[in-house]
């Protein structure tokens, strides 16, 4: 086993947003190949596709209606099959999404199951009999409007679960046969090369055996998010999800060198339990969203990496992320003066860090006029800023009409912004300053040096406004100090070194004493220079 994710750098691709080839305004599987060479000259080394297989679209592909195709909006399976074999021609592996906790009210087995409560598979999804009082069997809350989790059925005469919409029903995971379909699935995608999947909403398959409520929430206030109203101790994130765990990474150890990747917002201690044990493995990297949902300050994240490295066990591996196709970008939680010192971050912080697409660019959240929604989450829950499209919006390619996405005369499917015209992958390519010159040369200087890839990690002392933590292998160290404020700091270094890279790109290689100056905002990364004291 080559444990290639524990090196490697991951581009998570929104595919409907990343390229359009045939004219549609929705990007496509053969417009991610054209732009296959883009990352390999970026220097990532594994691309993450949100999904991409048949779907009505009403999460806009999170409710699979074929887990073994490709949508025809996306492409075929033959272009999925190009992707793959170019991708492995450049040395980039390729990771799915897995969906397994629930499918489209359109999937044939969902369709078998709710013919009659006597069909072969009505049992492969949640059906209950109104509870007591004659309504919902649970006062379980769906994610998307916070109302009511199970939906009535008129022909059968019963209530099915749907943890989100009422077009996605939670597959019942605890009859075997659903386990073993979903099961061949992975299989089914292994066997055509996919090399690990992430997986949506791990943490959420498996639920209360004994469907009791989930408690109340006495603090919830009419401006949260609706489904707050109780807690989900029942339905998130219960003993039984390590089952779950275990039964998919059985599948991904029948293969070489494949990775699970799990999704779960939880905290560290919870996240954590998630790798399993030596003898009953489970995520190769359990999904750490703690820098997505916590404030970007020095004393947080300092804290955060504290916490990671004395959790993380022997036998599991640090993963860091700062975006997502479902929260706001980076550059609009913390602010363009910090984006490249996320970057810096997650790219020299110990683990396997995940790039969201355009935040090579520095792309911020784009403001979409009502009349353009597209996501059922705005649509459902309005005006609680729960919406994604804002960060879902066109990859930026040039300064053409559309930023390159799509042809001139097609209309995206969300709008590229304004800021298109000034920010795009053309333009920064022939800036030697740029964002996007400064996250390829951090990749570079991440895939040379050992250290940064898998040498030990400490934070030390610093000012209250600076991050510095140390990277440390066999025969290199390497600091890095991020000035998280709008003022200049100086840092003590715990011994002279050299200036490998600046967030200004302005300062390479420049020695420095044991005193280091940072100017607002910036972020270094420095070598030590070993032959000194």
């Amino acid at each position: 086993m080559s444990d290639w994710w524990k090196d490697a750098a991951i581009y998570h691709i929104y595919p409907r947003s990343f390229q359009d080839t045939n004219g549609d305004g929705i990007g496509d599987l053969p417009g991610i190949t054209q732009r296959l060479d883009y990352l390999s000259w970026l220097g990532v080394d594994a691309l993450w596709m949100s999904p991409v297989y048949p779907s009505p679209m009403a999460d806009f592909g999170y409710d699979v209606s074929d887990h073994c195709d490709i949508d025809p909006m996306f492409g075929t399976l033959a272009d999925m099959d190009a992707l793959i074999a170019k991708a492995h021609r450049l040395d980039l592996k390729v990771i799915m999404d897995f969906v397994p906790n629930h499918t489209s009210d359109e999937h044939p087995w969902f369709q078998a199951s709710r013919s009659s409560r006597d069909s072969p598979k009505r049992d492969w999804y949640y059906w209950k009999d109104p509870g007591p009082n004659g309504g919902p069997p649970t006062n379980w809350l769906s994610r998307f409007d916070g109302e009511s989790a199970w939906a009535w059925d008129e022909a059968t005469e019963q209530y099915y679960l749907h943890t989100f919409l009422k077009k996605q029903p939670d597959l019942n995971w605890r009859n075997p046969e659903v386990r073993e379909a979903m099961c061949d699935v992975l299989r089914f995608w292994f066997d055509r090369g996919i090399d690990g999947f992430r997986v949506d909403v791990a943490y959420r398959v498996m639920k209360d055996p004994d469907f009791r409520d989930n408690p109340v929430n006495p603090d919830w206030t009419p401006d949260m998010d609706p489904s707050f109203r109780v807690h989900e101790t029942r339905t998130k994130n219960i003993r039984d999800a390590h089952r779950f765990n275990r039964w998919i990474r059985s599948v991904a150890d029948e293969y070489d060198d494949r990775v699970l990747v799990g999704e779960m917002n939880l905290k560290i201690p919870e996240l954590v339990d998630h790798y399993g044990t030596p003898e009953a493995p489970e995520f190769h990297l359990p999904f750490n969203f703690r820098l997505v949902f916590s404030p970007w300050t020095a004393e947080n994240v300092r804290a955060l990496v504290d916490e990671y490295e004395a959790a993380c066990p022997d036998h599991g591996w640090p993963n860091w992320v700062l975006s997502n196709h479902d929260q706001p970008r980076f550059a609009t939680r913390a602010g363009r003066a910090q984006a490249r010192c996320g970057a810096l971050f997650v790219l020299t912080v110990r683990g396997t860090p995940t790039l969201y697409y355009g935040d090579e660019l520095g792309m911020q959240n784009v403001d979409i006029p009502r009349e353009q929604v597209q996501d059922p989450w705005e649509v459902l829950s309005p005006g609680l800023g729960l919406g994604r499209d804002p960060e879902r919006t066109p990859m930026r390619w040039d300064a053409t009409e559309h930023a390159g996405f799509c042809p001139p005369d097609a209309d995206p499917w969300l709008p590229v912004g304004a800021s298109a015209r000034v920010q795009n992958v053309a333009l920064q390519r022939k800036d030697d300053a740029s964002m996007l010159r400064f996250v390829k040369r951090l990749l570079a200087l991440r895939s040379e040096h050992h250290a940064l890839r898998r040498g030990t990690c400490r934070t030390l002392t610093a000012p209250n406004e600076v991050l510095l933590y140390e990277r440390a292998g066999e025969a290199d160290r390497f600091f890095v100090a991020l000035n998280f404020s709008g003022s200049a700091q100086t840092v003590a270094l715990p011994q002279p070194a050299q200036r490998l890279l600046s967030t200004r790109m302005d300062t390479a290689d420049v020695s420095v004493e044991t005193q280091l100056s940072l100017r607002p905002n910036e972020g270094v990364l420095l070598r030590a220079e070993t032959n000194r004291p």
